[in-house]
């Protein structure tokens, strides 16, 4: 792989605005090296074979000698020993009023034919240095002062610790016999709570110190107790209730409870912090080799010999000498591994930097299998009603309105996954951060072939089951249908359901779990502080409307209904058609809520606006399933002004808030500034695919859902299913604006609560 390509595909994408432009500076020398061949004397060119320019460059130059050039490269970077003629360029630090020093290279060659190619290459590369170093020396100074916000924070929570860890009769003997060491901690607690010593030379000989005389340990003070707060994240609604009615943060009350709380914010803060650690040194690292690389296409470009120059530069300068970030991993490392792992360097490291799990041939395989079973059973089931004649039968109907609605609900999920799993599909490939702003645990994701892998899983267990529930014939004797045949779908629920809630680690339990906890959110809606996958996943939801319906029918069709009849009433019962007005409502009612919480905290008025447009869907629904139970001119008009009303919001709310796109003024026109796909077609047909998707909603107002060719039920799956699509073309869009939000922001962590609050009136 070039290196032009391995720079970008391991770039912080949130960051890449800051990365050296390495493209950009290979495109200058590429004209560099176009001038000098238009330029190259005639003689020069009539005497050289076509084709061996390389050779005359390389092959005829002076030989060094292999001694002369080892020792060459081990002198130090500090001694001059080129001579004055090869000097090429000079690198000077030159200080700004009001601004932090810049560097700046002087051309010496610039009188020479051409030069001003080259002046225009070494001005371009002091501007994509002082770049890079500018935006290093600034997160720098941000990770120095988050470093310095969690040290104070481990003093609280050692502090904490120790009056919570240690038993009251301790300290009362601990008083008596030894006053001293009740002001700080006890000898017992000595190895717990001593300091970690920074750099290792020191923390070897400190430790060694220590073990001779255990009271030379520095322990934490007591006192800082008496100058903080707590402050706990609700996390459930209970306690989100118990803050509405009192103050968030409350004095300690050196409870258990608050210090796992404590403990358990602390770890997090460490390990995104870490995380953060690492891919600053990686942002150094990259950066310091694509100017090596660059520098030397240059020299090899040009014939001259200004890299070494220019390097040394590069190395003395804060990017190339700074070791803090090297020192802070190393201190964090020992931090963690020494308070929060007990001393267990394996499992510290091991939670410091999760390995991502590996995509095995495994996965793969069944999922390939699993695929080509869906296909032959979707065959079977096609070749199985031709044979029949099953679509002219006499049982067509009750099958239809008995037995197609509960096996939709899995065509519903499996469509869902399928689209999810081409999401990730493209965002990988066009490299958005779908993890990061997920808010995945680092190495859990799922990645498109797993989410294939249960997808066609589940299709084989839904079709085979269809397949075998496609009888419409009853019993003559018993005048009933098989039992065990009609509980097929009940217990494919079942298990489908005992898979998701199953608490061993298997199946993927962490995404499982994830999951959960997310449409607990939402079902919770306001009690718990709403995150982006919380709200990303209720709008999942609001296109599963259908596959809501079709549990409610479950409920009904197997306790109400009499199933071995395949008959039921529930139509007919108005607390059934209550239920199936409020269990539509459920999902937008979710996202209704989520917005007003998010207004009232964050006060944004779009949130406001995107309240509204949610609660006038609700509207809309609930007229339009009114219609569809009552019929009559009157609601007829209330459906079809409500739904036209909200299909305008909705579609303007995706377009211009949720893809940021249609900005008139941008560069791309009627598009955005910028764009991940390179071809701008696919963003119009994006636009027209989402108006004429969210047209659909008009269909029960206009009486078309009754097609000869295809039943009711049948219609009203397709158009659950045209929503699904829209949703999953919608996420697409919706991710690759957040993700460029990101970007433009530099915001490539995620913010971690930390628990203790300082009181600054107070000294320490």
């Amino acid at each position: 792989m070039k290196f032009g390509k391995e720079f970008a595909s391991q770039m912080v994408q949130e960051w890449q605005e800051a990365y050296m432009d390495y493209n950009y500076l290979k495109g200058v020398l590429k004209d560099i090296l176009n001038f000098k061949k238009r330029n190259a004397p005639i003689a020069e060119v009539a005497a050289t074979p076509k084709g061996s320019l390389k050779r005359r460059l390389s092959m005829y130059r002076a030989f060094s000698g292999l001694q002369s050039r080892y020792n060459s490269f081990k002198s130090s970077p500090l001694s001059n020993n080129n001579d004055t003629d090869d000097e090429v360029i000079l690198v000077n630090s030159v200080q700004q009023e009001g601004s932090e020093g810049h560097y700046q290279t002087m051309f010496l060659m610039s009188s020479e034919h051409g030069g001003e190619y080259e002046m225009v290459f070494f001005r371009r590369l002091d501007d994509e240095f002082n770049k890079v170093l500018t935006f290093y020396k600034k997160k720098v100074g941000e990770v120095k002062a988050e470093a310095d916000e969690l040290s104070k924070q481990m003093d609280a929570l050692i502090a904490l610790r120790i009056m919570v860890d240690k038993p009251s009769i301790e300290m009362e003997s601990a008083q008596v016999n030894d006053p001293i060491h009740f002001r700080s901690p006890s000898r017992l607690h000595m190895e717990a709570i001593q300091e970690v010593e920074l750099t290792s030379e020191e923390s070897l000989e400190k430790e060694a110190t220590a073990k001779m005389n255990p009271t030379e340990f520095r322990p934490a003070p007591l006192e800082i107790l008496d100058h903080v707060k707590i402050n706990v994240e609700p996390e459930t609604p209970v306690s989100t209730l118990r803050n509405v009615i009192r103050s968030s943060n409350s004095n300690l009350s050196f409870s258990k409870e608050e210090l796992r709380k404590a403990e358990e914010q602390i770890r997090k803060a460490f390990v995104e912090f870490y995380q953060k650690l690492r891919l600053l040194k990686s942002y150094c690292f990259l950066n310091m080799l694509a100017f090596s690389k660059i520098m030397k296409k240059y020299d090899k470009v040009t014939s001259r010999k200004a890299s070494k120059s220019y390097l040394e530069m590069v190395d003395k300068s804060y990017l190339g000498s700074s070791d803090e970030v090297s020192k802070l991993i190393e201190r964090v490392e020992a931090t963690f591994i020494k308070h929060f792992v007990n001393g267990n360097r394996r499992k510290g490291m091991k939670t410091l930097r999760p390995q991502a799990k590996r995509e095995t041939h495994r996965v793969t395989f069944f999922m390939g299998l699993f695929s080509g079973c869906s296909i032959a059973l979707v065959a079977a089931i096609v070749v199985s009603i031709r044979a029949g004649n099953l679509l002219e039968h006499k049982g067509r109907g009750q099958y239809m309105d008995n037995i197609f609605p509960l096996y939709s609900l899995f065509g519903f999920i499996v469509l869902h996954m399928l689209m999810y799993a081409g999401n990730i599909y493209y965002w990988r490939r066009f490299r958005v951060n779908y993890p990061f702003i997920f808010g995945f645990k680092q190495g859990t994701e799922l990645g498109y072939r797993q989410v294939l892998l249960l997808a066609s899983g589940l299709a084989v267990l839904a079709l085979s089951a269809a397949l075998a529930n496609l009888d419409m014939e009853m019993d003559p004797k018993t005048r009933s249908f098989g039992t065990v045949t009609e509980l097929i779908p009940l217990a494919l629920v079942i298990v489908l359901l005992l898979i998701t809630f199953c608490p061993l680690n298997i199946i993927y339990r962490s995404s499982r779990f994830f999951l959960i906890r997310c449409a607990w959110h939402c079902l919770c809606a306001p009690l718990y502080k709403v995150t982006l996958p919380d709200f990303i996943l209720a709008d999942q939801i609001t296109s599963q409307v259908q596959a809501i319906r079709s549990l409610q029918f479950y409920v009904c069709y197997y306790v109400w209904g009499n199933f071995r009849t395949r008959s039921n009433k529930c139509q007919e019962s108005s607390v059934y058609q209550i239920l199936y007005i409020v269990v539509a409502i459920i999902p937008f009612w979710s996202r209704f809520i989520q917005c007003l919480r998010r207004l009232f905290e964050e006060k944004d008025s779009m949130q406001g606006l995107n309240s509204l447009k949610y609660f006038s869907t609700i509207v809309a629904l609930v007229m339009r399933t009114l219609y569809d139970q009552k019929r009559g001119t009157f609601w007829k008009v209330m459906a079809a002004s409500t739904s036209g009303i909200t299909t305008v919001a909705n579609t303007y709310w995706d377009i211009v808030i949720d893809w940021g796109l249609l900005q008139r003024n941008s560069k791309n026109r009627w598009l955005r500034d910028k764009l991940l796909v390179p071809h701008k077609i696919v963003y119009f047909v994006a636009i027209v695919l989402d108006i004429i998707l969210r047209l659909v909603w008009m269909q029960l107002v206009l009486d078309i859902q009754e097609l000869p060719f295809l039943h009711k039920k049948a219609f009203v799956a397709v158009v659950a299913s045209l929503e699904i699509l829209r949703r999953g073309m919608w996420n697409f869009f919706r991710l690759e604006n957040e993700h460029l939000n990101n970007v433009g922001k530099y915001r490539a962590f995620k913010s971690v609560p930390l628990p203790f609050n300082y009181d600054e009136d107070k000294s320490l």
